[in-house]
């Protein structure tokens, strides 16, 4: 997959972008606070993800502004494509959205059509962040071998959503704990099936992950992954998801029921699974290093494309922001070994510290427009 063509105006301080990119690397190069990392990421909410800077949606028009637009088109194995998102400011957000010029509800169809995967200084949180940050990464990894689990995710986040203000309607004596059944049900059924694709999905990036991590560190270290349910034991994933999967999921929703009504929100379930980062057999989290934590959260990553790749007949778009830099010649050369069928996109202040070899289009911008 490849983006062939891409026209951008007033997302944050960008303005009059547009380009045909290299079908092989481009370079965005740049001072501090020009644009290089919002040209990416205007490119990214194109793929139907949220920021992955956590911007709000309001935020991506310019303050000064009034509208903002992200266009591109795609090529895959089988046609091109284009994508258009705009937003105008009123007295509200209208936001329209539109594949191949049909109008779209939302962001959901972008999803299965457009696929990229971003590499940005703050990954090193996937590591040493909140059980959160992990599980997101997880899910959205998974996500685009799967659509479907993203129908699961959002289920699962209304009904929970649900639970919880019941949950307090409860506390203060305004309903009756006897309606909870009826969203344990429904959290038990996504929470389930979220649980085992997620240990699907982990134990699977696991084995990549300790081959990458053993290359990237010379052998000396082992990185290992462990998926831990909030639910479920390790040896429950060896049964089926089925009726029986879901009643005990069912069961430990009861068995915390009665401290949930107390506290106003729930205690059990996917909402609260972890999963272990482990190098030489103890916690990344804890006691790694700044060097290790960095380039275990790079792993990461590559895994998740190389994952991508054995089961797409694409490849996914790279954004490599503002990292490259920071690594030494060898672990360059190792992450393009991984990507180096895939169309990239580099920002970086300096192109000098990148690889001579690469060679592609170099894109300078300056005050949000390029040059």
């Amino acid at each position: 997959m490849v983006i062939t063509y891409a026209e951008i105006d007033g997302f944050k301080n960008l303005s009059d972008i547009s380009f045909a990119p290299d079908l092989k690397y481009n370079i965005i190069v740049g001072a501090n606070a020009q644009g290089k990392t919002n040209l990416l990421e205007a490119l990214w909410i194109l793929s139907g993800c949220r920021s992955f800077r956590g911007s709000k949606e309001r935020d991506y028009i310019d303050l000064n502004g009034s509208r903002m637009t992200s266009k591109i088109k795609i090529r895959d194995v089988v046609r091109e494509q284009k994508i258009e998102f705009e937003m105008l400011k009123s007295s509200n957000i209208i936001k329209n959205i539109a594949l191949n010029g049909v109008k779209q509800k939302g962001t959901r169809a972008l999803f299965d059509v457009f696929k990229c995967i971003a590499f940005i200084p703050d990954d090193v949180d996937i590591i040493k962040g909140a059980p959160e940050k992990r599980r997101n990464f997880i899910d959205m990894a998974a996500s685009q071998l799967n659509p479907l689990f993203v129908v699961h995710i959002n289920k699962n986040n209304a009904v929970m959503n649900q639970r919880n203000a019941l949950l307090k309607s409860i506390m203060q004596g305004n309903a009756s704990a006897d309606v909870l059944e009826i969203w344990d049900r429904q959290a038990a059924h996504e929470g389930a099936l979220i649980s085992y694709m997620r240990n699907e999905y982990v134990r699977k990036i696991n084995e990549i992950c300790g081959r990458l991590y053993s290359a990237i560190s010379g052998g000396t270290e082992i990185l290992e992954l462990e998926y831990r349910s909030n639910v479920y034991k390790s040896e429950d994933f060896e049964l089926p998801c089925n009726e029986a999967a879901q009643e005990k999921y069912y069961n430990k929703l009861r068995e915390t029921a009665e401290y949930d009504i107390r506290t106003g929100s729930t205690h059990s379930g996917v909402n609260r699974d972890e999963i272990i980062v482990r190098i030489n057999g103890v916690s990344a989290k804890d006691y790694g290093s700044q060097g290790q934590i960095k380039s275990a959260a790079l792993v990461m990553k590559l895994a998740q494309a190389e994952i991508f790749m054995s089961r797409s007949k694409d490849a996914p778009v790279v954004f490599l922001d503002d990292v490259m830099g920071e690594l030494d010649e060898n672990r360059q050369r190792f992450v393009f070994e991984i990507i180096k069928d895939m169309q990239v996109f580099i920002t970086t202040p300096n192109e000098s510290a990148l690889l001579p070899e690469i060679h592609g289009k170099i894109l300078h911008i300056s005050g949000g427009t390029l040059r």
